[in-house]
């Protein structure tokens, strides 16, 4: 099967599991043969954001049954491209024009779907909860815009995270990305360069990288490691359900596991893990820090992870959602400080 359909092809599982997550018809759709798949994908993401609604799967598994259906009307491929960009947040997003400051947010699609079909993705119903949400900063006021990636390597691999921010580099004055982690929300310090797990992305490829041979991403220049730059000390204040760590942890090929005290501890090491692992989380991070180094842009820029979540579960996502959020605004409120 071609790896363009593989996501799609969970679609039958998905309809007889979670059947009663999308409105009758939304399965089967019904689009006339002359449509505009940028405004398809327009109305996706608008329609995805009912802040009482802690659910990202909706957006998800609507947007592959659309995919779909449009290919079987015949869309050329670079429409398809424009309605999945369009569908994530990622086309036309653009901030208003009275904000003092503005900040980005993003959330990731559901993965280990093969595993549990049923399974969301807490990063994305945090940044639908963000979407044009505004902040009282003094005088001033501060508004968010949200995205949500994909969970496949060949995109980064293909500098979408770099081609987005690129449209907003120059008109954000914060970047705070998120994911799904472990057991506690986890500020992740030092981003590492290179990929080492054998997770599986949506699509069933494997990021190429190992312990023992960690693999840098195609074309991706940078040191081994970057740094978290959010109001780490200002973040850990927010208390609620679940610890915050400032995520110090990498691992190295020359000291294998340590806790570094600084960047400039790392000089010279070999990133296997960075402190957001080894995965696409770590790597959004490194990708966006990065970026912003090369634009010479202080923007302060960093990642969250969110505690874990196996399948679905409304009253822990409402938890993490809560408190991420008070992360977020305690982040954008040092903004002013």
């Amino acid at each position: 099967m071609s790896e363009t359909y593989i996501e799609e092809s969970r679609l039958a599982t998905a309809e007889v599991s979670l059947g009663s997550l999308l409105p009758p018809g939304a399965w089967r759709p019904a689009l006339p043969p002359e449509v505009n798949p940028r405004q398809i994908g327009d109305e996706l993401w608008s329609s995805a954001f009912d802040k009482d609604q802690l659910d990202d799967r909706p957006l998800y598994w609507h947007r592959l049954i659309l995919s779909q259906y449009l290919r079987e009307l015949g869309a050329e491929s670079s429409d398809l491209l424009e309605f999945e960009l369009a569908s994530r947040g990622m086309l036309g997003n653009q901030f208003s024009g009275g904000a003092t400051y503005r900040v980005l947010v993003t959330g990731f699609d559901p993965f280990h779907l093969d595993d549990h079909i049923e399974q969301g993705n807490p990063s994305g119903v945090v940044a639908l909860q963000h979407q044009h949400k505004q902040i009282v900063l003094g005088a001033g006021r501060a508004e968010i815009r949200s995205m949500i990636f994909p969970v496949r390597y060949k995109d980064f691999d293909e500098f979408l995270v770099e081609r987005v921010l690129e449209t907003f580099t120059d008109k954000v004055d914060m970047v705070i990305t998120v994911s799904m982690g472990r057991t506690g929300f986890d500020l992740e310090r030092f981003p590492g360069r290179r990929r080492s797990v054998s997770t599986r992305d949506n699509i069933r490829q494997a990021g190429g990288g190992s312990a023992e041979k960690p693999f840098v991403p195609p074309h991706l220049k940078g040191p081994e490691f970057v740094e978290f730059s959010l109001p780490a000390g200002e973040m850990k204040k927010c208390m609620g359900d679940f610890p915050v760590n400032d995520n110090r942890l990498v691992t190295t090929l020359e000291q294998g596991e340590i806790e570094a005290v600084s960047l400039a501890a790392l000089e010279s090491k070999t990133a296997v893990l960075g402190s957001g692992g080894g995965y696409l989380s770590n790597e959004i991070a490194y990708r966006v820090i990065r970026h912003i180094q090369e634009k010479g842009s202080l923007v302060p820029a960093g990642h969250i992870h969110t505690p874990g979540m196996r399948g679905y579960d409304q009253g822990l996502v409402q938890k993490i959602s809560k408190q991420c959020g008070d992360l977020i605004e305690s982040a954008i409120q040092a903004l002013v400080r």
